[in-house]
């Protein structure tokens, strides 16, 4: 990106550069197409610009194609000055940012604002195959509200039993010292803390071979034949030198205070987006803001999240269509 397009430093100067929806347009063009405007439908470099209508015309297929086109953006009636503002929210609050302070802010609707923080949160996928090595850490945590601050018939509806009951397991796993030179963490949702959803996880993501640091769970037991696992007994001690799962304990830390301080109330259905939000954050956490709001920018082609989608009808009508 050339210093015509740099991202700005800080939110103040976020909401004056994307004020302008020419400066918005340029900004998202730069980044989508850093080598030259190409049609999302046929990939064709021969384009000429409609600027009554701010689309692009393709010469080869003969269609008009938006910036927007094929990205998160797509059919949103919003403009880039509100989503660019919004993005840069998402991704520069540490704690997290709520629909209902994004739609004060913006001056939308608390559903508009909701839609839009989830399909920020889909540009924050990491979705990468790269296999972790040398020092990781593997714990587990339980996500869910505590029963004495719901009310009473949630809670009869969702608390059932004591302990973890009713609330959804999630993986971590924190390489420290990667090649950015910093730790980096991966997250998902888990069925329950057995052996086979554990060792999944772990055996998925960790090169053999590698230090593996956990808990005294029965769980990891078996994984000993293929890492070198060393265990800490939280009973006795939270470290032994080298051996701890600290680093976890701190994103849990983190990723609880936004989920219990900022969104309040998550449900298991969408709570996958929330561990993208917080990883993204954590994994790039040693970049200042401007550079993180472009990285999320760089997600956002090629993924795609209507509101059927959203709230789970899509996938209700498609079960429906295979009966």
């Amino acid at each position: 990106m050339d210093s015509k397009n740099a991202a700005p430093a800080t939110l103040l100067e976020a909401v004056r550069y994307f004020a302008d929806p020419a400066v918005c347009l340029a900004f998202v063009a730069a980044i989508r197409w850093p080598e030259g405007i190409t049609c999302p439908r046929c990939a064709a470099s021969e384009t000429s610009f409609l600027s009554t209508r701010k689309l692009w015309k393709c010469k080869g297929c003969k269609k008009q194609f938006s910036v927007k086109a094929g990205t998160i953006f797509e059919d949103s009636p919003l403009g880039l000055d509100k989503w660019l503002p919004a993005v840069w929210m998402v991704v520069n609050c540490k704690n997290g940012v709520s629909s209902y302070e994004i739609a004060r802010a913006l001056g939308i609707t608390q559903k508009s604002a909701w839609f839009m923080n989830h399909r920020i949160r889909l540009a924050l996928q990491n979705g990468s195959f790269d296999m972790m090595d040398g020092e990781v850490e593997a714990d587990e945590t339980f996500i869910g509200g505590a029963a004495r601050f719901m009310h009473k018939d949630r809670r009869e509806r969702m608390i059932k039993g004591r302990g973890p009951v009713g609330k959804v397991a999630v993986m971590g796993l924190l390489q420290r010292h990667g090649e950015s030179g910093h730790s980096t963490v991966r997250a998902e949702a888990i069925p329950d803390r057995r052996k086979f959803s554990v060792k999944r996880v772990i055996y998925a993501n960790v090169t053999p071979g590698a230090e593996l640091f956990t808990d005294e769970l029965p769980s990891y037991n078996d994984v000993a034949q293929d890492y070198c696992h060393s265990v800490i007994n939280h009973a006795e001690s939270y470290a032994e030198g080298r051996i701890h799962t600290n680093g976890l304990e701190n994103f849990w830390s983190l990723l609880k205070r936004g989920i219990k301080g900022t969104y309040v109330s998550v449900e298991p259905f969408h709570l996958f987006r929330y561990l993208d939000e917080q990883t993204f954050r954590f994994n790039h956490r040693r970049e200042n803001d401007g550079w993180r709001f472009v990285r999320a920018l760089c997600g956002i082609v090629g993924r795609r999240l209507t509101y059927r989608q959203l709230i789970g009808e899509a996938d209700a009508d498609a079960a429906l269509a295979t009966t």
